[in-house]
Order: structure tokens, then C-alpha cells, then sequence
């Protein structure tokens, strides 16, 4: 693998000097001057280091090997336990070579142990330290989250044949969601509830058996590598962290990794809250009920694609990268101090050859041990280009129609970049533009108003692909536009309309969380007026667990937390693990025209090449010129013609010409599918907010 890393200089520059410097002392120059040369001396000194060798903990003829590469580390040493919560273990020295690799091997195979590393710093007391490459971790619930690795055993499962689910990316119709949310809730009916094992339960109300009778292909797994669960206590410092803003005290959604190449192991426990002051993981079985959750999704023809946070490390826990080698791992100011870009206490220095390693190689672990079919990355933008370039190089080695996609901002925003590598992003655009960006003031096409730059011209750009041949467009191929209008960020698409129509203010507080929850007929209206855009789009079609019943995020009025928003809806519920987050199966039956008719539309999707293969010459705008809101197009491939006509004015009918012949209802404003539901002739009258789909007889 070496060949694929280059190991060269990366220049950052730490400040510019313009204008402003003019205020500042010549002597006060100088100074910032040798500290700026310092800096970038340590830093490329930094990067020379590279290894060929395995490392962290394996058994080769009979011995236990374990490794860990710390350029900047004075010493380290092995620490070996028993059992999880012993406080002391046996401790073996470690050698270093020169490409800065600490070893040591011990007689045996050592599986089940716990271990760590004991890595001292000059002027610094020893850290005991989990192993970067650790493929499962004890860990203790509290806010510095102790853990120790575990040594284990690989390549001992049975797959029974499972192989990765390959497509088209065009083909995905993908559905974000959350391990635990989709069982947790009594409504499931499930009896693991909140847990790998509960998530695959056959004929229960919650779980796989639901996300198959939807018909997606995929699913999307908020972050599952093992994840920092606690936050620091509230309006409390502790080592310099004062929490300000979580009364929750929790990290629900796990985007604060802590181990790249083991499962979350909170999602192996069936309880209803995590037991604070207690070890997870001690029996590393969440290896092997990922793997039957994998396996058992395969087995529904469903892919399973993971998001992945390379950009940050948990901000709170203490022994892990950071410990291990600041320095090297992460970018740093003149001062030595964390970057945030990221907005998360720390940002990862990707650049660095040894940390690319990693990452490449977590990937390509996560793929073959655990069939994981595609990834997305969190905040994309704060991973160099080059690491970004060999992930997808690499991983396409193994499995051809891997998928990668992103969120293409983070440290900046380069949707196109990331297409001119092959990378698929969140179309954020499509987002904004269909939906809105504001519930209060910064409504889009679905309430019959432009966000920002938004016209017709853009509303059509974005029914083929949002393509750079188009004005302001991001992507060189529609596979690459990840189509979207909710995600586990913000507000819900119901939460949105419910507050944009003023049903619900943003500060109401709601007691009848049912009646809330039950969709008007106006809301009704605008959740599939914005489905159908949706699904008729070129690119990867994705929604979030929930927005097929227009799911509701309601903070409980008499939560006993700290929170000045209970009873509030909640636009960012990453704090949550509780009934703000889980999915209640009762309000998808209370809308269940709704969830019908995504259903329909995702069946319509998938048996229907048109919608995910047209050209975008095989797409002819209607030209309206009384309603801006309206669009219309007819659009052909193969031996199939269709007709798709949308109106988001909220006052105005507009009357659609069809082409000569006969044209059968699909998607009327009540239902969604692949069988008829009239035929119509010569003219369409298309209500206010409502949209049809006909298909030529």
C-alpha cells in the first residue's frame, strides 16, 4: 500500500501578514516571525514518518504482537488486564524503530485480554491509551470515558455466502436512520429494543420488517464506531471544559468517534438508559451482532451504508489520539493549540501519512470484515484531497460500486471537488431550494416562494441532477447528487412545515404531542408535493427515518432535565436519547396516507428506469408563463413516457396541454404507485400544492 501514499511536505500557512501588521512592533514581528519558522520546522519533521508494518494488537506463530506508531512519544508501554475494571495490569516495556513504531510481542495468544498503552511525553505524566487500531473496546460510562482495547479474534464468522449489495448509484433510494431510534420505542414491538440484535427482529411492528415494506434498497447508519456517549457535566468545568449548552449531558447521535475499527458496543445493551459508571464492550459480542445485522439486511436485498467521522476525535474522553501524539495527529495553531473548524474541539490533521493510513485503512477494514457497502463522510471538506482521492481509489479495488458520498462543506465547501473525484455529496441545494432554509423566513418552492437565488431555471436544474451544466450547479453526473430535504440535522420536513405554515411556533410549547403529530390537510399537502419533487429527481434519492409519516420532534414538557425548550420542537436533538428521537410506530399509522404514498413514490422510483436514468436531453420543459411555481415536463427513456406536472402555488390552478393519446394516473394529489388510477386526455387541471405523474399508454 505504500505506493499510494506520497509522503511529502505540507505547508500550512499559520497567518498572513497584511495590512493590519503595520500596528505591530517591529521586535513583536520578529518574535511571530522565528515562532512561525519553529513551527513549520516540527511540522515537516513530523511528516517524514511512514511504516509498512502492521499495527496495533495481532497473533502471529503463537504470540501476540502489538504495536503503535507515536513520532513525538519519549516512551510506551504495555499495560495488560485481566478484566476491564482492573485499576492496575501487567505493564512490558516497548521498543522503538526508526520509522517510530513502538513494539512488543508476548508468548501466546492473548485473545480476550484487555490492554492499553502507557504513553509519557516529556514534561508530561503518563496516559494510559487505547489502540488507535483496537478492533473492539471496554469502555466506562462517564464523561472521560476510560477505555481499554481488547485483543480478538478475526475471520471466524459465518457470512453463509453474504456478499456486498452492489448497484448503481442512481439506483439507491436510501434511508438515513439511527441503530438505536428505530427500535427503542415501546411501539416497535420489539423485545431487544434500542440494539443491533432488536433492529433485525422478524414480524415485529418496528425494525427491518419495516424499512422493507417501504421498498428502500438502503440504509444509512448514524455514526456506529465505537463514539463517546457523555458529555462533560452541565454548568460544570472540568479540565478546562465548561458545558454551556447540553443539560442532557449525552452525545446520542455519536458523532464523536473514539475507535475507527470497532462497533459501538451501547448498541449491544438492552436497556432504556445507559448505566452511567459502568463498563460496555467487555464481551466484544457487538463484533458479531454488526456483522448479523449486515448480514440480515443483505438478506433483504438492502445495502448498508455507515457514516464515518474522520474529521474530529471525541472532544471530552481522555487517552486516545490525543494522548497518544497531539502533535502529529492533529492541526495545530502557532501555539500548539486545537483548530476547530470542525466546530467539535479538535480537527484531525488527514494530511499527515501516517494518520491517511488509518483512515484508508479503516475503511477498507469496515468493508471486508464487516461487508459495509458504501460510507458517508461527516463534514467531507476537512479531509485533504489526497486521502479523499486514495479512500476511493483503494476501496474501489475490493468492491467497484462502493458507495462514497459526503457532506462536501467544513472547512469549506466544494461540492464539484469532491465530484471531480468521484465522490457523491448532500445536495444541499436541492434542500434550500425545495424545501427552504428557515422555517420562519426562509421558505422555498413547496410553500410557493423562492429561497435565496432559487427561480424556475433552478428548479428544473435540479430535476436533472443539479449538473454544472446547468447555472450554479455542483455535480459532472446525476449519481453524484445525494437528493435530500430532511436528515437527522434541523428540523424535521414535517417540523418544518408545520412551523413555516404558522400551525406551530418555534417557542410553542406542545402537550397533546398525538394531536401535534397528526398532519392538517395542508400540511398534508406540502409533505408530498415536496415527496414527489423528490423522487422524481435524477441522482441518489435519500430521506430520513420518520419523514415518510412527517415525524415530529418534541421535547417532552415534563422532561426532568434542565432544557429552557421542553415541550418545544427540537431542530437539533443530537442530545437526545429519549422519545425526542425514537420512532414512534403509532403516528406512522396516524398518517399513514402519508407513508402510503412515499411508498408509492418509492416503488414508482424503483420500477421505473425513467426517473433514475433520463438525460438531460430527455427531459422537455412545459413553458409556463402565468405561475412561476408551476413546472411541468415530459420525459422518456427507452420504451417509457411520462408526463410530471407540479403546482406549489398555494392559490393559483394551472391547467396542463397533454400530448395526443392517453395517459394513465400514477401519482394523483391523493396516491402514489405503479398502477392506474384513471386516465386523462387533452388537459390536466393541477391544484394548488399538488402534483400528478401520467405514463403514456
Amino acid at each position: 500500500m505504500k505506493s499510494f501514499y506520497k509522503i511529502s511536505l505540507i505547508v500550512i500557512l499559520l497567518f498572513t501578514i497584511t495590512g493590519s501588521t503595520l500596528y505591530i512592533s517591529d521586535k513583536t514581528k520578529t518574535q511571530l516571525s522565528e515562532k512561525k519558522k519553529s513551527f513549520l520546522k516540527r511540522q515537516a519533521e513530523l511528516d517524514k514518518y511512514y511504516s509498512d508494518k502492521k499495527l496495533g494488537s495481532f497473533v502471529e506463530n503463537g504470540k501476540t504482537l502489538f504495536r503503535l506508531f507515536t513520532p513525538n512519544a519519549e516512551k510506551v508501554t504495555l499495560v495488560i488486564f485481566n478484566k476491564a475494571d482492573d485499576e492496575k495490569g501487567k505493564e512490558y516495556e516497548m521498543t522503538r524503530d526508526e520509522d517510530s513504531v513502538w513494539e512488543t510481542e508476548l508468548e501466546g495468544e492473548l485473545y480476550g485480554k484487555f490492554y492499553g498503552f502507557n504513553v509519557k511525553h516529556k514534561g508530561k505524566a503518563s496516559v494510559l491509551c487505547i489502540d488507535p487500531y483496537a478492533k473492539a473496546v471496554a469502555s466506562f460510562n462517564d464523561y472521560f470515558t476510560p477505555r481499554k482495547s481488547i485483543v480478538v479474534k478475526e475471520g471466524n464468522y459465518d457470512w453463509e455466502g453474504d456478499e456486498w449489495i452492489q448497484m448503481d448509484w442512481r439506483d439507491l433510494i436510501i434511508y438515513e436512520m439511527h441503530i438505536r431510534d428505530m427500535t427503542e420505542h415501546i411501539s416497535s414491538g420489539v423485545t431487544e429494543r434500542g440494539t443491533y440484535k432488536g433492529l433485525i427482529e422478524k414480524g415485529k411492528r418496528g425494525g427491518i420488517d419495516y424499512i422493507k415494506s417501504l421498498g428502500v434498497n438502503a440504509v444509512e447508519l448514524l455514526p456506529a464506531q465505537e463514539f463517546a456517549n457523555i458529555e462533560v457535566p452541565f454548568k460544570k468545568e472540568m479540565k478546562g471544559k465548561l458545558n454551556t449548552w447540553n443539560p442532557y449531558e449525552r452525545n446520542h447521535w455519536g458523532y464523536m468517534t473514539a475507535a475507527f475499527f470497532a462497533p459501538e458496543s451501547y448498541y449491544s445493551e438492552n436497556v432504556r438508559e445507559i448505566k452511567w459508571n459502568e463498563w460496555n464492550g467487555t464481551d466484544a459480542r457487538s463484533i458479531n451482532e454488526f456483522k448479523d445485522m449486515v448480514k440480515a439486511f443483505h438478506k433483504e436485498g438492502i445495502a448498508v451504508i455507515m457514516d464515518v467521522v474522520y474529521n474530529h476525535l471525541s472532544e471530552y474522553e481522555f487517552g486516545n489520539l490525543k494522548e497518544i501524539d497531539k502533535e502529529y495527529y492533529f492541526r495545530l495553531d502557532e501555539n500548539g493549540n486545537f483548530i476547530a473548524e470542525s466546530f467539535c474541539g479538535n480537527d484531525i490533521r488527514t494530511e499527515r501519512p501516517m494518520m491517511r493510513r488509518l483512515i484508508v485503512e479503516s475503511v477498507l477494514y469496515w468493508m471486508k470484515e464487516y461487508h459495509i457497502d458504501g460510507f458517508r463522510f461527516d463534514l467531507g471538506k476537512l479531509i485533504d484531497w489526497e486521502t479523499i482521492e486514495t479512500i476511493i481509489y483503494e476501496a474501489k479495488k475490493i468492491n467497484p460500486d462502493a458507495v462514497f458520498v459526503c457532506e462536501p462543506w467544513g472547512g469549506g465547501y466544494d461540492p464539484a471537488g469532491f465530484s471531480l473525484r468521484g465522490w457523491g455529496s448532500w445536495n444541499d441545494q436541492i434542500r434550500n431550494g425545495i424545501k427552504g432554509e428557515n422555517p420562519v423566513n426562509g421558505h422555498g418552492w413547496i410553500f410557493g416562494k423562492w429561497y435565496g437565488n432559487n427561480s424556475p431555471q433552478r428548479i428544473k436544474s435540479y430535476v436533472n441532477g443539479t449538473l454544472v451544466r446547468d447555472q450554479y450547479g455542483l455535480f459532472q453526473k446525476p449519481d453524484h447528487a445525494v437528493n435530500y430535504l430532511e436528515s437527522h440535522d434541523g428540523y424535521t420536513l414535517g417540523d418544518f412545515i408545520r412551523i413555516g405554515l404558522g400551525d406551530v411556533k418555534p417557542d410553542e410549547v406542545i402537550k397533546d404531542v398525538d394531536k401535534n403529530a397528526k398532519l392538517s390537510a395542508t400540511q398534508l399537502a406540502l409533505n408530498k408535493l415536496g415527496a414527489l419533487f423528490l423522487f422524481t429527481s435524477r441522482g441518489i434519492t435519500m430521506i430520513h427515518s420518520g419523514q415518510e409519516f412527517a415525524r415530529s420532534k418534541v421535547i417532552p414538557h415534563n422532561v426532568k432535565v434542565d432544557d429552557p425548550h421542553k415541550g418545544m420542537l427540537d431542530h437539533n436533538s443530537y442530545d437526545k436519547d429519549n422519545e425526542v428521537n425514537y420512532i414512534n410506530y403509532n403516528h406512522a399509522e396516524l398518517n399513514s396516507e402519508l407513508l402510503d404514498y412515499y411508498k408509492g413514490l418509492i416503488e414508482l422510483r424503483k420500477v421505473f428506469e425513467t426517473f433514475r436514468r433520463a438525460r438531460h436531453e430527455d427531459v422537455k420543459f412545459y413553458n409556463i408563463i402565468d405561475n412561476p411555481f408551476a413546472i411541468g415536463y415530459a420525459v422518456s427513456f427507452k420504451n417509457e413516457s411520462f408526463i410530471v406536472l407540479k403546482n406549489a402555488d398555494r392559490g393559483m390552478d394551472e391547467e396542463f396541454m397533454l400530448p395526443d393519446g392517453e395517459w394513465d394516473i400514477l401519482v394523483s394529489p391523493e396516491k402514489a404507485g405503479t398502477k392506474t388510477l384513471g386516465t386523462v386526455k387533452t388537459n390536466l387541471i393541477v391544484k394548488p400544492s399538488s402534483g400528478y405523474v401520467l405514463k403514456k399508454r
